[in-house]
Order: C-alpha cells, then sequence, then structure tokens
C-alpha cells in the first residue's frame, strides 16, 4: 500500500487490509461505537439524540478532548447536536467538516423480521442488524472512531478537523444543520465537508463504482384534501371522498414526470456505460445521446434507482381519512413526496400535480417551502483523492460523482457556501438497499472498509502527519 502512505503524506500507517479477527483495537472502538449508537432510540417520536450526541461526547473526552473543543447543545432537551475540534497546525486554512446525523427514521419490532430487534445491534450472517446502521450511524460511529485514532496516534492535521454529529435530518421541527448555521455557524464553517449521500454500489457481489454525491434533488410535500358532507355508511353516495383522493392518487402514480439530464448525471450515465455490463451498458450509452432511445428510457425507468435519476418523482407516502367506522367520510388526505430535479421550479411541479389530478375537488397544497442548493464543484483535490483511495482498496472500481435521489443536511451547508461531498466508501447491493426499511443492515466487513477509507480520506484531505 505504498502509494497510499505516500498520499496520506508519509504517515506510516500499516497499508488496508480485510477487518481481521480479533478485530484491530481501532476497529473495535468503531465496532463499540457503533453498537452504543445503534442501541440508543433515536427516532423523532419518542427517541432522543441528545442521549447519543452525550455517550459520544463522554468517549471524546476520555479520549484527551479538551471540554472546550467540545459544543453540545440544541432547542431543546431531545434533540441535542454534538460539535468536536481537532486542532491543525494552521489556522489561517479553513476546517475540513465530518458531518453525520445520529437521529433514524421510525422503526417498530413487530415490522421486522423475528429475532431482529430495530434497536438492537445484532451480528448475523456477515451482516450488522439495526435501525441506523446503514442511515446514518455507520459514519457517525467511523467518524468519531477515526476522530480518536488521530488523537490518540498523536496525528495532527494541517487544518482542523470537525465532526458535527446531529438532530432531525430525517424529519423534526429542529434540524441540527440549520440550527447550528443560525446559532452557532462559526462552530462549522469549512472550507468544505463529507458526509452521507454517496457510496459503494455493488450489484451480486461484485463492486461497481464509488459514488460521490455532489449535488442532489430537492425535496418537497404536497397535501392532497378532500372534503364532504359525509352522511350515514347505509346510504352510499357517489362522491365518496376516499374514492376521490385514491382515484387521484392513482392517475398520480402513472403519471412520469419528462426525462430531464442535467451534466452531473448525463455525466453518470456515460461513466456507468463503460462499466456496466449487456443491455444495461447500452441503455445506459443511448439515453445520453441527443436522441434518447425510448425503448432504452422504458427499460431503465423500470429501475427506481436510474428512474429517480432521470426525473422528478412524486409518490403517495401517507393516507388518512374518514372519523368513523358507520360513516361516510367527511375528509381525506394524502402526503405526496416529491423529488425534484435541481433546476426545476417547484411551482411548476404543483401546477403538474394540479393538471395530472384534473378534480377541482381536489385540493393540492405544498407542505413547506422548498430548500434547493448549488452543486458543489469537482476540485480535483477532492476528486483526486477519492479516486487515489478507491483505487488502491479496490482496484478497477471507478469513482462516479452523483445526483443524490434523496435529500441529506449537505443542502443547508451549500446553501451557505460550504461545499459538500457525499462519500464513505460503505458499500451495499443496489438490489437490496434496507435504509428506512425493515431488517436494516450494514456489511460487517464492508463497515470495517468503510473506516479505513475515510481514514485515509480524511488525513488525505486535513493533511495530517504525526506530531513531531
Amino acid at each position: 500500500m505504498r502509494s497510499l502512505c505516500v498520499l496520506a503524506l508519509g504517515l506510516g500507517l500499516a497499508g488496508w487490509s480485510p477487518a481481521p479477527q480479533p478485530l484491530a483495537p481501532h476497529q473495535q472502538l468503531a465496532h463499540d461505537i457503533y453498537k452504543q449508537l445503534i442501541e440508543i432510540n433515536t427516532t423523532d417520536s419518542v427517541g432522543n439524540v441528545t442521549d447519543a450526541a452525550n455517550a459520544v461526547a463522554a468517549r471524546l473526552r476520555a479520549a484527551g478532548f479538551p471540554a472546550a473543543d467540545i459544543f453540545q447543545g440544541g432547542p431543546t432537551p431531545r434533540k441535542g447536536n454534538l460539535v468536536a475540534r481537532l486542532h491543525g497546525r494552521n489556522a489561517s486554512v479553513k476546517p475540513i467538516l465530518l458531518l453525520a446525523h445520529l437521529d433514524v427514521v421510525e422503526a417498530k419490532k413487530e415490522d421486522w423480521s423475528p429475532g431482529l430487534d430495530p434497536f438492537t445491534f445484532l451480528e448475523k450472517d456477515g451482516f450488522y442488524y439495526g435501525r441506523g446502521t446503514s442511515d446514518d450511524k455507520a459514519m457517525a460511529a467511523i467518524f468519531t472512531a477515526n476522530l480518536i485514532r488521530m488523537k490518540q496516534q498523536a496525528m495532527v492535521p494541517e487544518r482542523d478537523v470537525v465532526l458535527a454529529l446531529t438532530a432531525d435530518e430525517e424529519g423534526g421541527e429542529y434540524n441540527g444543520v440549520e440550527w447550528l448555521i443560525a446559532n452557532h455557524r462559526a462552530l462549522i464553517d469549512a472550507d468544505f465537508g463529507l458526509n452521507e449521500g454517496g457510496g459503494g454500489q455493488a450489484k451480486a457481489g461484485r463492486k461497481i463504482v464509488n459514488r460521490v454525491q455532489a449535488s442532489e434533488k430537492v425535496y418537497q410535500d404536497f397535501t392532497l384534501e378532500i372534503t364532504n358532507k359525509g352522511g350515514h355508511s347505509s346510504q352510499p353516495q357517489a362522491d365518496n371522498a376516499i374514492y376521490q383522493l385514491a382515484d387521484a392518487l392513482t392517475k398520480i402514480s402513472k403519471f412520469a414526470f419528462p426525462v430531464k439530464l442535467n451534466d452531473v448525471t448525463r455525466g453518470y450515465f456515460e461513466k456507468m456505460a463503460t462499466i456496466e455490463q449487456g443491455q444495461t451498458a447500452a441503455d445506459f450509452k443511448a439515453i445520453t445521446q441527443a436522441t434518447p432511445d425510448p425503448a432504452a428510457l422504458a427499460r431503465l425507468s423500470a429501475v427506481p434507482l436510474y428512474n429517480a435519476t432521470l426525473r422528478t418523482t412524486c409518490v403517495a407516502t401517507m393516507v388518512n381519512a374518514g372519523h368513523a367506522a358507520n360513516a361516510l367520510p367527511q375528509r381525506a388526505t394524502a402526503n405526496v413526496n416529491c423529488r425534484i430535479l435541481p433546476g426545476e421550479d417547484p411551482a411548476e411541479v404543483l401546477r403538474t400535480l394540479v393538471r395530472v389530478v384534473g378534480e377541482p375537488k381536489v385540493t393540492i397544497t405544498a407542505v413547506k417551502p422548498a430548500k434547493p442548493s448549488p452543486p458543489s464543484p469537482l476540485t480535483p483535490q477532492i476528486v483526486e483523492t477519492i479516486t487515489r483511495v478507491t483505487e488502491e482498496m479496490w482496484p478497477g472500481v471507478a469513482v462516479v460523482p452523483i445526483m443524490g435521489a434523496g435529500a441529506s443536511d449537505s443542502l443547508y451547508l451549500r446553501q451557505v457556501g460550504i461545499p459538500m461531498y457525499g462519500v464513505s466508501g460503505l458499500f451495499g447491493d443496489m438490489d437490496d438497499v434496507r435504509a428506512h426499511g425493515h431488517d436494516e443492515r450494514m456489511g460487517v466487513k464492508e463497515f470495517y472498509d468503510g473506516q479505513e477509507f475515510l481514514w485515509w480520506i480524511v488525513n488525505a484531505l486535513s493533511g495530517a502527519k504525526r506530531a513531531s
């Protein structure tokens, strides 16, 4: 691993190798933090993000981080954020920010497979199971363990390394990054940062690409509502609010927004055409032509991942209707979640939904204003570093910039001029994505590979070297 040592500025560290048994001390530390975080319920409904932030703060203090370099705070007792700083040699160079969120989406034990509990960390058949194992407590644990490792090994970066672990990325009233920007901007101000949103893609056990998220779609929810005078259920009427809402949702389900490629997505498909094989590779090439092939578009649109890259998407996610089992519904509502391509006007998306539904009785309104963010520049320093480390660890695996189909906290930082890059080195099967779903999991080997990948990346980008 000689070139990695050169890349990491002569750190003299051992080269990467698969996770041994027993684990190396830095891997055991990451494991223990990971387990601890998974077993702290940090859902918005009943969880407590502050408990998770406290657990990390205690580990940082035990590792020798002074109290002055650890900030904890938030808008409510349950929504605490943590910001920690490892000081560098050159205060004139702006820091690198390591961002991960501590909150997780809701999870019920009864929805998971027998023997699995969302808030019990379990290793089984080569995987770690638990809510947050992939989104996003793996990165939180890895960033924390690696920062402690830097401290223990007397690694001094050229620039400060700032760790921010936050609340309410998955929803809730008090987004942690937004709160920190509004109240403690100086704590997280940085030259650039690393976050979730990218990661490695594998298929049938073969690693395909290591993705770098440089932009993301715009998140917006819309409420569909229809009201009715109702009545007794023994006398059904033609204008039933539930049926009318169902008709509206069915129309939306059958509608596809037009395909629009931007610089990032076009580059993604062009690059993937040289990596993929067979019909898929041919389809990637065909849709990047001046006149895209309709058959290729149809085949790729049938794959959720590619469909989300090709166009704006809107999908029903929640419904609520009726007030009694023996009464005709007086109100029926639904939430339709849209992920809008960068550069598209959210107001035009609303107008499109109104046109598609075509029923004046169904009102459609935006829940909150959309929050667009500019793309992050693909600077050579960052892309070349990620590419070199990727090639060392996984020869032949290409680095591909992507537009994130989901929303992340990177948007708030991009809005205030801090470029963010979604990259983790954590590989997962593209056909078995379990984040936000039942039986969420992370490969054991993949977790420790990601830890090593991020160790090299952060050391290289921060200019770390041993204290003399």
